[in-house]
Parts: C-alpha cells; sequence; structure tokens
C-alpha cells in the first residue's frame, strides 16, 4: 500500500476508497477543524461564563441556586459525549455523528439567542421592581441550554479524535507532527474562549444579551460551512469491530467463569491470534501486561463449558489488554474529578467573588466580573507554546521521551499547580473578608474597597495548571484507549470535567444546607459579603491535597499500552520508549 501512495493506517476517504497519503490529512486537513473548534469554543464559553450573572440579573435566581444550575449545565455538556462517542464507535463514525450533532448545537444556540432576546421571553420590571421569570420563560430558556448540551454530546468527542485520525501512526513523519497536534489544538479552543471572555462577555453586559449569544451563533455556523470545505481531504478510521464496546462486557464475565481455572505461568500460554491476523484484519495487536491479572482468565484456552456442552471461545489477550486499559484509565479518572471541581470554580464563585469587588477602571468602565476569565485563556495561549517550543525540547534531550515527560507526569505537574492556586484563592478570600471587617461593609450590594486584580494570580495559574491537565488528560486518554474505541476513550476527558461540574453541584448545595441549618451563617449565602466563602476554599483546599496523594497512588501503579502492527517493510512497535520511567516512577 505504501508503494501506491496510501496511508499506512488503513485510513479512507469519505467514500470509503483508500486515503491518499499525499493528498489527505496532517495539518491541512486539520486547518478546517481547528477553525470550527476556536468558534464552538467561543460559543460555549460566551455562555458559560457570564451564565451565573444572567441567572442572577436577569432571572432573579439567588446564588446557591444560580450556580448549581450552572454546574448542572456544565456538567451535562461534558457527560453527554459519552452517549455521542458510543454512537460514533459503534454505528455512525466519527464524521457523521459529528454532522448529525452540529446542527442540534446550532439549533440549541438559536433558541437559546431568541430566549435573550425577546421580550416576552424574559421577566419585566417595572420601577426598579422585577418579577420572576415565568414557567414557560423558565422552560423554553433551559430547553435551549440543554439542547445545546445534546448537540455537544455528538461534536465535542469526535471532532478531536477526528482530527487525530488526520495523522498516520504508522508513518514516522507523520507521527512527529502528531506529538503537537493536541497542544495546538487547544490552542484554537483557547483563543475562543478568550474571545468569548474578552468580546461577548463585555457585549452581553452593555450592548445586550441577545447580541452576545447571536454573535456565537452566526460564528459557528460559519464555522461549519468552513469545516465542509476540507471534506475532500479529510481521512476516516475504518471500524474494525461491529460493537467495541462488547469486550468491556465479555471479559469480565469470562473471567469470572474461569475463576477456579488456574492461570498459566507463562503469559504466552494464553489465548491469543497470530500475527498473520492481526495484518489481515489491519487491527493492532496489545501486549500483556500484568495488571488486573484476575481478567486473564478470560484467556485461558481451557475455558469452562456453558450449559449446552459446548466449549465457550477465549477472549483474546489483545481483547483482555483492551478491557485493562480501560480499567486502568477509570483509575486515573477518578483521581480527576477534585480538579474538574477546581475547575468549575472558574465561571461560577470566582465570579460572583468577582461581583463584590471594585471592578473600575478609568473613570466611566467597569471590568465585568466574568471577563477575568480571560486571564486564564491568555496564560493558557502563552504557556502552550512555551510547553511546546522550549519545556518540551529541553526535556525531550534529559528524558529521551518524544513527548519531554510522561502523559502522566504532566498530569502531576498540573495537579500541583493547582493545589497552589485554590491555597492562593483562600488566601484573597480570607483578605476580601478583612477588609469586609474593616470597612463594614454589610449588604449584598455594596462593593468592598478592594481591586478585582487581587483575584488575578489564582486565574493566571489555573490557566496555566490546565496547559497540563487539559491537554493532557485529552491526549492521555485519546492514547490510551483501545484501538476502536478512542472517541469513547475520549469521553473519559469529558465526564471527568462534568462529573466535577456535579459534584462542584453538590458541593456548594450541602454545604449550604448544612452550615446555614438552625439559623447559622452560610459558607455560601445570598450575600457573599456576610458568608465565609473561604471555609469552602479551605476545603476544597484540604481535599486537593488528599487528591494529589491518590493521583501519585494510581499513576505509579498505572502501566503504558504497548502496541504492535506488523508492516510488509517489518514490525512497527508503538509502545513509550524506556525512559519514560522518570522522576515520578511511573511504571511502562
Amino acid at each position: 500500500m505504501e508503494a501506491k501512495g496510501y496511508t499506512l493506517d488503513g485510513t479512507v476517504d469519505l467514500q470509503g476508497r483508500p486515503a491518499l497519503a499525499s493528498k489527505t490529512g496532517k495539518w491541512k486537513a486539520c486547518a478546517f477543524l481547528v477553525g470550527y473548534e476556536a468558534f464552538e469554543r467561543m460559543a460555549f464559553y460566551g455562555i458559560m461564563s457570564n451564565l451565573v450573572n444572567y441567572l442572577t440579573t436577569q432571572l432573579h435566581e439567588d446564588t446557591v441556586s444560580s450556580v448549581r444550575n450552572v454546574n448542572n449545565w456544565s456538567g451535562s455538556v461534558w457527560i453527554t459525549p459519552i452517549l455521542g462517542a458510543f454512537i460514533a464507535d459503534t454505528y455512525l463514525g466519527r464524521f457523521w455523528t459529528f454532522t448529525v450533532s452540529s446542527l442540534i448545537y446550532v439549533m440549541g444556540m438559536i433558541l437559546l439567542t431568541m430566549s435573550v432576546s425577546f421580550k416576552f421571553m424574559k421577566p419585566t420590571c417595572m420601577n426598579g421592581v422585577c418579577s420572576k421569570a415565568s414557567s414557560s420563560q423558565i422552560a423554553f430558556f433551559y430547553s435551549s441550554l440543554y439542547i445545546i448540551a445534546l448537540g455537544s454530546g455528538g461534536t465535542k468527542p469526535n471532532i478531536s479524535t477526528f482530527g487525530a485520525d488526520q495523522f498516520d501512526d504508522f508513518d514516522p513523519y507523520e507521527k512527529h507532527l502528531k506529538a503537537s497536534f493536541f497542544n495546538w489544538w487547544m490552542f484554537s479552543s483557547f483563543l475562543g474562549a478568550l474571545c468569548a471572555t474578552l468580546g461577548l462577555v463585555y457585549i452581553q453586559e452593555n450592548l445586550g444579551w441577545g447580541l452576545g449569544y447571536g454573535i456565537p451563533t452566526i460564528g459557528l455556523l460559519f464555522s461549519l460551512f468552513i469545516f465542509y470545505l476540507g471534506t475532500p481531504i479529510y481521512r476516516h478510521k475504518v471500524r474494525k469491530t461491529k460493537s467495541p464496546a462488547r469486550d468491556l462486557i465479555r471479559v469480565p464475565l469470562t473471567a469470572f467463569r474461569n475463576r477456579k481455572l488456574q492461570l498459566p505461568e507463562n503469559p504466552s500460554d494464553l489465548h491469543e491470534f497470530e500475527m498473520q491476523h492481526y495484518n489481515s484484519t489491519g487491527k493492532r495487536q496489545v501486549h500483556h501486561t500484568p495488571v488486573f491479572r484476575f481478567l486473564d482468565r478470560a484467556a485461558i484456552k481451557d475455558g469452562s463449558s456453558s450449559s449446552s456442552g459446548a466449549t465457550n471461545q477465549p477472549c483474546t489477550v489483545t481483547q483482555v489488554e483492551g478491557t485493562k486499559l480501560v480499567m486502568g484509565m477509570a483509575l486515573i479518572w477518578l483521581v480527576t474529578l477534585i480538579p474538574s471541581t477546581i475547575w468549575a470554580q472558574i465561571n461560577t464563585l470566582f465570579v460572583k467573588q468577582g461581583t463584590t469587588l471594585d471592578r473600575s477602571l478609568g473613570p466611566s468602565f467597569k471590568i465585568p466580573a466574568a471577563s477575568l476569565g480571560s486571564f486564564v485563556t491568555l496564560s493558557m495561549l502563552i504557556s502552550v507554546p512555551m510547553y511546546d517550543r522550549y519545556f518540551v525540547p529541553l526535556m525531550r534531550r534529559r528524558t529521551g521521551n518524544p513527548r519531554g515527560i510522561t502523559m502522566l507526569q504532566r498530569l502531576g505537574i498540573g495537579f500541583v499547580i493547582q493545589v497552589m492556586a485554590i491555597a492562593i484563592a483562600y488566601a484573597v478570600e480570607a483578605r476580601r473578608l478583612h477588609v469586609i471587617k474593616v470597612q463594614h461593609v454589610i449588604g449584598p450590594k455594596q462593593i468592598v474597597p478592594m481591586s478585582i486584580f487581587w483575584l488575578l494570580p489564582q486565574y493566571i495559574l489555573l490557566g496555566i495548571a490546565d496547559v497540563f491537565n487539559a491537554i493532557g488528560l485529552l491526549e492521555f486518554f485519546y492514547d490510551q484507549s483501545p484501538e476502536d474505541m478512542q472517541s469513547l476513550g475520549t469521553t473519559f476527558f469529558t465526564s471527568g470535567i462534568g462529573v466535577g461540574n456535579f459534584l462542584n453541584s453538590f458541593l456548594v448545595t450541602m454545604v449550604d444546607k448544612i452550615t446555614g441549618r438552625n439559623g447559622k451563617k452560610s459558607w455560601i449565602g445570598h450575600n457573599l459579603n456576610d458568608s465565609h466563602l473561604d471555609y469552602y476554599y479551605g476545603f476544597l483546599l484540604v481535599t486537593s491535597v488528599f487528591n494529589l496523594g491518590a493521583f501519585w497512588w494510581a499513576s505509579n501503579r498505572y502501566i503504558y499500552k504497548r502496541e504492535t502492527k506488523d508492516l510488509k517493510e517489518g514490525c512497527v512497535e508503538m509502545e513509550p520508549p524506556k525512559a519514560l520511567d522518570t522522576s515520578l516512577g511511573l511504571q511502562v
């Protein structure tokens, strides 16, 4: 196939013909994709960044309810990709799942723009007294939001993996290009977020919410037009298994059925197809690993008999290892939930905290509190090129790792920076409360004589942490997923953020109920000037420190995926270099 100029990984064009390596894929194809990503992120953060303010100022919800509703919606946006990835991996493929879902996304954006634009869809105010939103107004607004969440479920897990599919893992040059793909993919995402937090937030608060939502809606439609212009040069992965997720059920069941059988001492005695089978099917063989040894029983050749008397077909080592990979990733996923909860503060409590501070910039201009989130994005935009162009080459020379450091080491660094950020958030909130006490600030709408720029360090550090966390997690879950489940694997990344938002919603609700009962002062009350938000940040800080220890434990037990694909020219082995086992003691 290489002599004819086709890709070595078996990708095809939209008509199912083998893809020509010289005319398809690589960055020229990704250029159309990153445009969509930038506009989609602008639309998402245009809603997310200032949603808590819209709910409190326009729909007149209280602080706890607005934080809970923002987290619940954001959590849904990040959870629904599980469904979208399953549909893509099992039925439609990434391209067509994205196509259908993007239309749903745009429909939700149009409906949301209508709900904030037309007067009869918003509560009315007379003489400074505003009525509560009616049931129909609330229903239409939240229906629009959750239609967006549904559409996002099909676009989010498939657009990034579709972009990664444009690089051939078996071509050394393209594999080198792919090493930087997720860094620059997230860079485009950050650009969209920056436009939202700097421009759209200001437009929403000063020129109108309808215009603030209408602009990203038009931008999203334009980006879809750009995306489909690139259709002739896109590469598409061929689905090699009808139901790739079926092994996740079959392997544990078979292992349980064979629980009384003796495992062979040599893993080579377990059931596995000959390399010729993988050559003919285009699949990759996965090497045996010593973790989750119980699952190896699923590959015992002389498995137990079924009730009909026929011997059950044993699973292959590759199938067993695919299940092990998912279980290993699930362990890492669990220790990303607390960091995702910390991240949820940026668009909720940090924003509400900022509204209480002095936001003046000159005699007549006030900074929108949500615009401070732009410093998260700015720090990311500065850090990504520095990471990719300086940090990685420097560490590569020292470790021999093409990525510079292991993916889990990258996550560990991000988690440490995040702990520092929440510690600073705690200290700044303690100072804010001190100023409140000294200046006798009491009312919920009174401005604390303290500059909003005191919040800058926590925003900047969270942005730097996300260069390690968000990009590292996306790359880790894509890279470590079983071959036929890479869209589903990417949802480990999105679902972690989603569950983190739900967890924050739960924590905020419970903390408010527990600390505010019997007439006591709630940590997170409607009046933040008479609350104890510093206690909540302190709670998150202690939790983050314990979670960091849990991550260190889990990462030291994780073994990276090793695959083999035998080509005519020889054997191409896809495994991390031995130099990966460095400072954190992560196993390979």
